[in-house]
């Protein structure tokens, strides 16, 4: 399997687009800490977090994406068990999700880009604000984060078996110590905010 390394340089070969490599760095911290959870290869769920959306920007439409990516990450030497997880989290592959990883992945993407978009909407921008309720809140939205799927939010979590609130509680836990890079540790206001008593 090729480094972590090698795999963050495919992924900015390939994604140009910021909010797209801080969402890919999101999955991967994530999945690693659904990884530490489950007793499970660390690395190679960070690899399937960071990689699963790597083609999207050069092939957007079904079913180009994760079609080709998968073609391309096969050519890289990266194993079979990555590549269906990463083929599994597009419900119109027909690549069953019959692995932990797999199911793991599709639980936690489009989640994932939720909590983001919660996040960045709070006050200071602060993954540090979210709580499950609001995210909760904000699922019952449809206007809010319209491209977010809720089905493959509220499905993830029923194919993992676990309580939807404990599942964003985990994921907001696990995006707070890569706060910084993925853009979600939170803007202080400035002390210098005019008064609106005139």
């Amino acid at each position: 399997m090729p480094s972590r390394e090698e795999a963050w340089g495919l992924l900015c070969e390939y994604t140009q687009s910021e909010s797209l490599r801080k969402h890919a760095l999101a999955v991967e911290a994530v999945m690693k800490a659904y990884a530490r959870k489950h007793a499970a290869d660390e690395n190679l769920w960070g690899l399937a977090g960071l990689l699963h959306d790597f083609d999207y920007e050069r092939y957007p439409t079904a079913p180009d994406h994760p079609v080709k990516g998968s073609e391309i990450l096969r050519e890289h030497g990266y194993s079979e068990e990555l590549r269906r997880a990463i083929l599994g989290h597009a419900d119109y592959t027909g690549v069953p999700r019959d692995t932990l990883l797999a199911r793991v992945l599709f639980a936690c993407d489009e989640l994932t880009g939720f909590v983001t978009a919660v996040a960045l909407v709070k006050p200071h921008k602060s993954i540090f604000e979210v709580e499950p309720k609001s995210v909760m809140k904000k699922l019952k939205d449809k206007a809010f984060a319209r491209s977010v799927n809720r089905n493959d939010v509220y499905n993830g979590a029923t194919e993992l078996g676990v309580d939807l609130g404990e599942h964003i509680q985990f994921v907001i836990e696990a995006l707070k110590p890569v706060s910084k890079e993925i853009g979600l540790e939170g803007v202080q206001p400035s002390a210098a905010q005019p008064s609106a008593a005139t």
